[in-house]
């Protein structure tokens, strides 16, 4: 069998967009990096380079989207989308350029993304690429929600999601990643939020740069973005996307399924702490073959 290489971005690549809850412009360059460098992000807006890993040790905040920070307290937010695309289309070692303190909101889903990563195109390095397999159940829970990865071939999701809203109300998604499943089945989904909600949000300083470009907007039980949903159960399949950029902070892929009810980016980052903080629920492998086809051989105990 052959070993899977690691993979990284063919050339740079630039975007502008705003921030969808500080409401800044924020110019963003994707770079393609070294083996073994991960994802990580850099703050090129302030007198000082900042770098910040993408990784759960780093998750600063979960209100309302996912926050990195480094030790030195400076932060890239909502960062969630990207890294379900860099996830998505198989990139392990990427640095991405940013001059703001939020990734762009784009068009609320990771499409965009995907669509810069096509763009420039994606090469081999010769590295093994490595995932990270749960050996054993771990779970997090928060009342009746929870968040739980069990060992499984490849990736999986059971996803429910349940709101007080008669237009979203209770849908549940299967998801089995490989094959071009995540650009075609999830990337797509936009963020979404309840009209009602709006000036709440803008009293916490959060959704100042939402609108109808770059999320869902739901008013009773109508959208009211021309044209309406991309896909008729468009919340849970973003609430899916949504955790697959969480669980890349794992710093590789996640071999094993998971099954959650109404988890968001607080649970997600919770369960990938606790399998990543005890060495008995995991072991890092080698992946075989294809990323797709996820077959693996172990390398050992940990990290």
């Amino acid at each position: 069998m052959i070993v899977q290489k690691q993979q990284t971005l063919n050339k740079h690549i630039s975007c502008t967009g705003i921030g969808l809850h500080s409401g800044a412009k924020v110019d963003m360059t994707l770079k393609p990096a070294d083996p073994d460098t991960g994802i990580v992000f850099h703050r090129i807006d302030g007198p000082e380079f900042h770098s910040i890993k993408a990784e759960w040790a780093n998750v600063s905040d979960t209100h309302m989207c996912t926050t990195v920070s480094n030790d030195a307290g400076v932060k890239v937010a909502t960062i969630e989308h990207l890294m379900a695309a860099l996830m998505g289309c198989g990139i392990d070692n990427a640095v991405v350029e940013i001059n703001g303190p939020e990734i762009p909101a784009m068009d609320g889903s990771a499409a965009p993304f995907v669509f810069l990563i096509e763009c420039v195109g994606i090469v081999e390095q010769d590295v093994p690429r490595r995932a990270i397999r749960v050996v054993r159940e771990v779970e997090v829970r928060d009342g009746d929600r929870y968040a739980r990865l069990e060992p499984g071939e490849g990736f999986s999701v059971d996803l429910e999601i349940d709101f007080d809203n008669a237009l979203v109300a209770r849908q549940r998604l299967s998801f089995v990643a490989g094959n071009g499943a995540f650009k075609d089945q999830l990337s797509r989904s936009r963020t979404f939020g309840f009209e009602q909600e709006v000036e709440k949000l803008h009293a916490l300083g959060l959704a100042r740069g939402g609108s109808l470009n770059n999320a869902v907007v739901i008013s009773g039980d109508k959208v009211l973005n021309r044209g309406g949903l991309r896909y008729k159960d468009e919340f849970v399949r973003h609430k899916a996307l949504d955790l697959i950029g969480d669980l890349y902070l794992a710093g590789m892929p996640i071999e094993g399924h998971f099954s959650g009810f109404c988890s968001g980016h607080s649970l997600n980052n919770r369960l990938l702490r606790r399998l990543m903080e005890d060495d008995s629920l995991r072991q890092t492998v080698v992946c075989k073959t294809s990323l797709d086809e996820w077959s693996t051989e172990a390398i050992g105990v940990g990290a």
